[in-house]
């Protein structure tokens, strides 16, 4: 899974550089880094995935003392990184300040909402300052409540069924919420939408989650399956040519348990070291980027704002070299920090700090 969420970050990347590719690659290749927003579905379904196999015993079983030291982990792993790149985007806004250059992407009064990570809980209508953060100020959401949801009902009382008629009433209710509002993908109207987004397909993560621990003994029969629907709604969807919000969380949440189930070669692809490294380097990789990609135009792109291979490779190297630079060297140990740190006393057994 560490793997899986390695690759979704380098997609988001791409997604963001595709648009100065136009040179290097084909329409048709830009077309399909045009929906490198999905990944982040992916890694909202991956983390609900996640915190449920992790935390969701020890939450029910531990009470508020494991509420509470489930949040300080959350907020350890994702806000010092979070804060270290709004700081330097701080000084460059202030530089263009400097130089009367416009910051009309970097609202000052906005400042205090991103300091907090609650910048996309719906109240701006745009985004700004580091544009990827909008997920991470979702996920603080879904942190927040994820301990109301293990609480919520006895999960292990309701059969399979049920849980899958749960995760497709909720997959059912995110296409509902886009179409309300007249939107086709998921990757429209951030500001607004994001939040229930993210909310909806954590839960649908968790779910994933909790069929995976029923089922894990079945393995390949089961993975044949749940990839047999993945393929399926893929097709469907394209060939009827329905909204994307209407097959793509069901294909992204049966995909999941797929790979989940599998112990055939993709999934060792996923779990080799190559790709549980870009995993570990994931946040960062995801976090950085954008302020990088912005920084790098000016030094080095042209008027025209195309990159040459050169340069893409050169951006790339820059990225990971970055990333993994500030991984080892900030964002790791500033978690252990904190967590080090919690003002009070620690539930026991709660897990590694870096889940």
């Amino acid at each position: 899974m560490t793997g899986l969420r390695g690759l979704a970050a380098w997609f988001v990347v791409l997604y963001h550089i595709r648009l100065s590719m136009s040179g290097i690659v084909s329409a048709e290749a830009i077309w399909v880094l045009g929906k490198g927003y999905l990944a982040v579905d992916l890694f909202f379904m991956l983390s609900g995935f996640v915190m449920w196999l992790n935390y969701g015993h020890r939450l029910r079983g531990h009470g508020w003392r494991a509420t509470a030291d489930f949040w300080w982990k959350r907020i350890a792993r994702i806000w010092p990184l979070h804060l270290l790149v709004l700081a330097g985007m701080v000084v460059f806004a202030l530089v263009l300040v400097m130089t009367e250059r416009s910051t009309d992407m970097y609202p000052f009064a906005e400042l205090p909402m991103h300091l907090v990570l609650i910048q996309n809980w719906g109240v701006t209508d745009q985004l700004s300052w580091n544009h990827p953060a909008w997920s991470i100020s979702t996920e603080l959401a879904a942190y927040l409540l994820f301990p109301a949801f293990v609480a919520a009902l006895h999960w292990n009382r309701i059969g399979t069924g049920g849980l899958f008629a749960i995760a497709a009433l909720l997959i059912a209710l995110l296409h509902g919420v886009f179409a309300y509002f007249g939107h086709r993908e998921l990757g429209q109207d951030i500001a607004r939408l994001g939040l229930i987004r993210c909310l909806i397909e954590f839960a649908v993560g968790a779910l994933l989650c909790m069929i995976w621990q029923r089922w894990s003994r079945a393995g390949a029969r089961m993975a044949f399956a749940a990839g047999g629907i993945c393929m399926a709604s893929v097709a469907a969807g394209l060939w009827l040519l329905v909204p994307e919000t209407a097959f793509v969380p069901l294909a992204l949440a049966s995909g999941l348990l797929a790979l989940a189930l599998s112990g055939g070669v993709i999934a060792k692809l996923f779990s080799s070291s190559p790709m549980r490294w870009l995993g570990d380097l994931s946040y960062a990789t995801y976090l950085t980027h954008f302020f990088l990609f912005i920084l790098f135009k000016i030094a080095v792109v042209g008027a025209d704002g195309q990159l040459t291979l050169a340069q893409c490779a050169a951006f790339l190297a820059i990225v990971l070299i970055v990333s993994a630079a500030l991984h080892y060297r900030f964002e790791r140990p500033a978690q252990k920090w904190l967590v080090s740190r919690r003002p009070y006393k620690s539930a026991p057994t709660t897990g590694d700090a870096r889940s």
